[in-house]
């Protein structure tokens, strides 16, 4: 992957922030470089992934409701476009190209024999567990890279960027106490 030039990273109140009122600006230095990091990191792993599996065609819609599955599993549609905040037939076209790649199976709700429910065939916990081995293994040599300071200053941010997750809306009931 190439470089890219770094943005100004300038401390708050410098030159860059001159003239920005940051409790109302949607142009707060901040939320902007946050926003460029979160972009490139996003598309960083995207592209990544074929690097470690240059077969992998999966979209990420997909590995995002597998990832769901994975941690709230059986499911219903209407609960997965929830959490994915999608629309519900979105998901059940999603998941229908799921089915038939044998990577989940529709099932009838015990609780509710009128509605299906949806969990992790055999296949798709093993591909989802591939997607997150390889994303994971990708991120350990990137930060394997970085200096100390760099890696103990992700470190240290990672409880802020969870927090700021849940702030955001985070993923749909899973920041937030169950109801």
């Amino acid at each position: 992957m190439s470089a890219q030039p770094r943005p100004d990273v300038s401390a708050p109140g410098s030159a860059n922030q001159a003239g920005s009122d940051r409790a109302g600006s949607a142009q707060a230095p901040e939320a902007r470089l946050l926003t460029e990091a979160v972009t490139r990191l996003r598309r960083a792993l995207r592209s990544s992934i074929r690097t470690d599996y240059p077969w992998e065609t999966l979209p990420m819609a997909q590995v995002e409701l597998l990832q769901v599955l994975g941690e709230h599993s059986p499911a219903r549609i209407s609960d997965l476009a929830a959490r994915r905040r999608l629309a519900p037939s979105t998901v059940s076209g999603l998941i229908g190209q799921m089915i038939s790649a044998g990577l989940v199976a529709r099932d009838v709700d015990a609780a509710d024999r009128r509605a299906s429910v949806v969990t992790l065939t055999d296949a798709g916990r093993e591909k989802l567990a591939a997607w997150t081995t390889a994303h994971e293994r990708r991120i350990d040599a990137a930060l394997g890279a970085l200096d100390d300071d760099a890696r103990e200053a992700i470190g240290n941010a990672l409880p802020a960027l969870f927090q700021l997750a849940e702030n955001l809306g985070g993923e749909a009931g899973e920041s937030t106490p169950e109801r």
